[in-house]
């Protein structure tokens, strides 16, 4: 069930830019200005990507996507050589670029004989770069290698910079959880299509998803439920623990390998924790924090959510600002 989310919605994608003029590459989202020319940049063995020295992070992103399916092992020099062209090299840069595209815009032009791409900032040369993949034909997003197909980038030249600065996407895996590698798998669809926040609701009456080291019963108990719940099959999923409830959570150790994963990508991760309704998860493993003192696991196995933190008793909030001091220590955004 899970592992064809991120596809099904790439497709739809892809369906909704084509649907548009057909002499325009589909490029999602849609650029501030393109101008198509005639004629294609191959790309070849004998490709060579040249970056400026602060862009060997971003080259690396470049040739490390292309090798799955072309099988190419594109050599990259940081020999940056200004303007000079020389045929057959893909060039990444942030010297001489327009800053008034600002740090997430880039130019991109494309000549039958070299790619360049610059950039104020890293952030708008690898939004650059997925622009690049993006001209490339839909298998240069396979996983194996793809023989007999002419790796062709039509010609063009873009300006591009994002309408809005906070472009975001949520995953609940409260209600169902989705592992580590399916998380990044979201990430890496949101890159392609320039999202940069990555709102992960990590709490709800559903389920507990985050390690907190001083309240471990948080995910032994609230992680947790009977089974998947909301009329899905039980086959429908895998997640379940060796005494055959449903759920899981991310160690804190998880949480700092997907946000590094996520930055690397140029996405900020925002946390949600749920409060102060929505918290049965939580105070059926601390059912001292409620207003009716429980029991709430019961209520988690019938599939009855009516958890809400007492106000009234200062405890609680001791608990919660220790719940979100170890939150916070975990994601370095400026929003939780």
């Amino acid at each position: 069930m899970k592992s064809n989310i991120g596809s099904a919605c790439l497709l739809l994608l892809a369906a909704a830019a084509f649907a548009g003029n057909s002499n325009i590459p589909a490029i999602i989202p849609q650029p501030q200005k393109i101008e198509c020319h005639d004629g294609v940049f191959l790309v070849t063995a004998d490709t060579r990507v040249m970056v400026d020295s602060g862009s060997r992070i971003t080259a690396k992103f470049l040739t490390d996507g292309l090798r799955p399916s072309t099988g190419y092992p594109l050599k990259t020099s940081d020999q940056y050589i200004g303007n000079a062209a020389i045929p057959g090299t893909i060039l990444l840069t942030t010297k001489n670029a327009d800053t008034n595209l600002g740090p997430e815009g880039y130019e991109l032009i494309v000549t039958t004989n070299l790619v360049g791409i610059r950039a104020p900032k890293q952030t708008g040369l690898f939004y650059g770069v997925q622009t690049l993949f993006q001209l490339l034909p839909p298998e240069i997003y396979s996983t194996n290698l793809v023989k007999g197909l002419a790796w062709q980038i039509p010609c063009v030249q873009i300006q591009d910079w994002p309408r809005f600065p906070w472009r975001g996407f949520m995953l609940d895996v409260s209600r169902h959880f989705f592992n580590k590698a399916e998380v990044e798998t979201f990430l890496d669809a949101m890159a392609m299509e320039k999202m940069n926040v990555f709102h992960w609701h990590l709490t709800d009456d559903h389920g507990w998803r985050i390690e907190i080291k001083k309240y471990p019963k948080l995910t032994s108990i609230g992680a947790w439920r009977a089974g998947v719940g909301f009329d899905f099959p039980s086959n429908s999923t895998t997640a379940y623990g060796p005494d055959g409830r449903y759920g899981g959570f991310y160690t804190q150790d998880d949480i700092r390998d997907v946000v590094k994963y996520a930055a690397a990508r140029h996405i900020t991760i925002v946390p949600e924790i749920e409060m102060p309704g929505h918290s049965t998860a939580a105070l059926a493993a601390y059912p001292q924090y409620s207003c009716t003192g429980g029991p709430f696991e019961p209520l988690m196995t019938a599939g009855i959510f009516n958890g809400i933190y007492d106000p009234a008793k200062e405890q609680t909030f001791e608990f919660l600002s220790n719940v979100l001091a170890e939150v916070s220590e975990l994601f370095p955004g400026k929003y939780i």
